[in-house]
């Protein structure tokens, strides 16, 4: 049996894309982790299924490279939308994910021809319940110094809806990582603050309206990106003064993205806009609980995308020298 998936990334963060009629086809899990193997083809950040759905044009399932599954993925919507969109000719969708039916929209490229997307990151919770997050019986951490995590860095706390732990940082922390991995590697195992674990990112001020932010993300460790952790960073960045616009740009490891805040009905609306890049396409043939690749085809995308990670480099090596 052969079957054919896409290499896709948003901001570098990489992932297969698989669209199935049937949830039960596989054992998604056992999948992904071979899939994301490094030592396989370079491993991805995670599995994309795209499945039919009665409520919106198409649904997503995102597995993660731990086998667990996520509840969004920003930089993988992006892609899934641009997939969805091109095989039913539109160029706006709705995509069924786990928490909500979210809105796609094909954009502007931000850079040269880059296929470029929009996606809507929703449901937004200050509250550590929605993480679930426990600190001192309090309902929220806003900018806070927590003395158990650093006496120094202030934390904000948001699930959009993955659960995010966001900490403003000077450049020595996004130079060295060694204080957010410890941080991020003890929230994610056996601890009293975060049960199912949680995102971290560190996110760097850098003008009035743009920030970097590298995320060590919760299944997958350090990763060239992370949608909604972006997003999410350039709310608390808002919220807090350190970014003036309600339009971020937000540069990462993998590249770079443009987040756009807005209040509406007593919440917030946010978009995240970015790269939806195909590499490759591949055939891999399954023989009962086995895999096996047959072929691999290069789309040539990523030639030009390779063009906006030196574009992004010069943006931030004035900041971060």
């Amino acid at each position: 049996m052969e079957k054919i998936l896409l290499k896709v990334h948003g901001s570098g963060n990489t992932f297969y894309l698989y669209e199935t009629t049937d949830e039960q086809e596989f054992d998604w899990v056992k999948l992904a982790i071979w899939l994301c193997d490094k030592n396989n083809e370079g491993g991805a950040d995670g599995l994309l299924i795209v499945c039919p759905s009665i409520v919106a044009d198409a649904k997503m399932r995102v597995i993660n490279a731990d086998g667990s599954e996520a509840s969004m993925c920003g930089n993988g919507l992006r892609c899934v939308a641009r997939y969805v969109c091109e095989k039913l000719q539109v160029s706006e969708a709705l995509i069924e994910t786990m928490k909500a039916n979210l809105k796609v929209k094909k954009e502007q490229p931000l850079f040269k021809q880059l296929p470029t997307y929009s996606v809507e990151i929703s449901p937004v919770s200050f509250a550590l319940s929605s993480l679930p997050m426990w600190y001192k019986n309090q309902e929220a951490i806003l900018n806070e110094v927590i003395e158990a995590f650093s006496p120094t860095i202030q934390f904000t706390a948001v699930s959009v809806p993955n659960p995010h732990l966001i900490g403003i940082v000077n450049d020595y922390y996004i130079k060295h990582q060694s204080h957010q991995f410890l941080l991020a590697q003890y929230l994610n195992n056996e601890n009293e603050y975060c049960a199912d674990g949680v995102n971290v990112s560190y996110v760097y001020p850098m003008t009035d309206d743009s920030i970097y932010v590298r995320t060590y993300e919760r299944g997958v460790g350090f990763t060239n990106a992370c949608g909604t952790a972006m997003t999410a960073s350039a709310l608390v960045a808002n919220l807090n003064g350190i970014v003036k616009s309600n339009v971020v740009t937000v540069y990462n490891p993998g590249g770079f993205v443009k987040c756009v805040i807005n209040k509406e009905d007593g919440g917030y609306k946010l978009l995240l806009i970015g790269n939806a890049t195909i590499k490759q396409l591949y055939s891999l043939k399954v023989i009962d609980d086995s895999f096996e690749w047959i072929h691999c085809e290069s789309t040539g995308e990523q030639v030009e995308y390779e063009e906006c990670i030196k574009f992004v480099e010069q943006q931030i090596n004035p900041y971060l020298k």
